[in-house]
């Protein structure tokens, strides 16, 4: 039977950084048997799963984690989707108990990067010695940094100085505040790669990657994986009273990519599916932003979390800088934004981001975030972007149970 109502039921993540000693499956089997213990259930119990990773999206990671956690014969939904991937894996179990083909469904998401460097668009290299207009970039060389650039540094600074030209306020300096506010809060998470407080001298004199993100102001690719154990309303009623107060309420999953628009398409676009997906979520919520008590947002770069601010509608459209100037998003600011740390901060392991975006939230609503929890938090916003595109909205909201 079709649910209504989808609630977390069991949520856990490894510590993200370098594991070398460990693969793909030992951290996916880790962050899974942890959810399962979280939820109370076993592997018995789980009707689908939903498993995300984005550098080994053929290499059926969802059936070699199977072999690991037990073969039941379930459906595995391998999924890959950018940035996007953990929440789109997500999606898949979400849509399947929504559906009724199940009452519980598991999503798991899982990425080794440590040691990856840049992500982008590789430069191609040349065909002839000889010019000739061959294919969508020519054939002797690459256009990588002589037109624009696909390496994500140089992307997400494109996008942070594109939002200052029009709306004006931002600066060097503000955007180096931004991280200054993650890696403070990174301090209160045990769970993040990198824990360490940067005074703003430190972060504006490091190396710079791309104008005006500094290193301490990137993400960092690191190793991890984040699991996620949701369920309907029926199978919930019939759970203990613990299991029935330790679950959060999903009350908006969206995915959205980029609408047609007759635009410039150099530039990539992170703004109009971001907030075409925070509409859609604040509706399916039936809220507002001024509902939420915090908010954990795709911070890959500090310029990518300024212009976030907007597109989610957490302040009014072109307010951004003046909402972070207002202290509003520091961990007791009026909303809180990247408790965790961030991605600049807990880490960037691209399959297991968007789970362990949810998660954090989760934390939260149900008490469970230790020395960095937000006091009273009740309503609480997961957000990932992934250029391609693919942008994923989740609202969560604290059991009445």
């Amino acid at each position: 039977m079709a649910s209504e109502d989808i609630w977390i039921l069991g949520s856990n993540m490894t510590k993200f950084g370098k594991h070398p000693d460990e693969d793909l499956v030992d951290l996916a089997s880790e962050a899974a048997m942890a959810a399962l213990a979280d939820a109370g259930i076993s592997m018995a119990e789980v009707g689908i799963m939903g498993v995300g990773s984005l550098m080994n999206a053929s290499a059926g990671i969802g059936q070699q984690l199977q072999k690991q956690i037990g073969q039941t014969g379930i459906p595995v939904y391998n999924v890959a989707n950018a940035c996007a991937t953990g929440a789109t894996a997500l999606r898949v179990a979400i849509m399947a108990v929504k559906a009724g083909e199940t009452d519980v469904g598991m999503a798991v998401g899982v990425e080794k990067l440590a040691g990856a460097g840049l992500l982008g668009q590789a430069g191609r290299g040349a065909a002839s010695d000889t010019w000739e207009p061959s294919g969508r970039f020519g054939a002797v060389g690459s256009t990588e940094g002589r037109i624009g650039t696909g390496i994500m540094p140089g992307v997400f600074a494109q996008v942070g100085m594109e939002y200052g030209h029009k709306y004006g306020g931002t600066s060097f300096e503000l955007f180096a505040k931004i991280s200054e506010k993650n890696h403070a809060h990174s301090t209160l998470n045990p769970l993040a790669a990198y824990q360490k407080r940067f005074t703003l001298d430190e972060i504006m004199n490091d190396v710079m990657i791309a104008y005006p993100n500094t290193r301490p102001m990137c993400s960092g690719n690191c190793d991890g994986a984040a699991a996620m154990i949701v369920v309907s309303d029926a199978k919930l009623k019939t759970l203990s009273k613990r299991q029935q107060k330790h679950a959060v309420k999903i009350s908006a999953s969206v995915l959205t990519t980029d609408p047609y628009q007759e635009a410039c398409q150099v530039l990539p676009d992170v703004n109009t599916l971001t907030r075409n997906a925070a509409k859609q979520a604040y509706e399916q919520a039936g809220i507002g932003p001024e509902d939420l008590d915090l908010v954990e947002l795709h911070d890959c770069f500090a310029t990518a979390e300024l212009v976030h601010y907007d597109n989610l509608m957490l302040c009014e459209e072109g307010g951004a800088a003046d909402f972070f100037e207002s202290g509003a998003p520091w961990r007791d600011g009026s909303m809180p934004v990247n408790v965790s740390g961030g991605l600049q901060s807990k880490g960037h392991p691209i399959g297991a981001t968007g789970i362990a975006n949810i998660h954090e939230v989760a934390m939260h609503l149900r008490g469970d975030a230790g020395d960095r929890q937000i006091k009273g938090a009740k309503v609480g916003m997961a957000h990932v972007i992934g250029l391609g595109s693919a942008c994923g909205v989740h609202i969560l909201e604290k059991s009445a149970a």
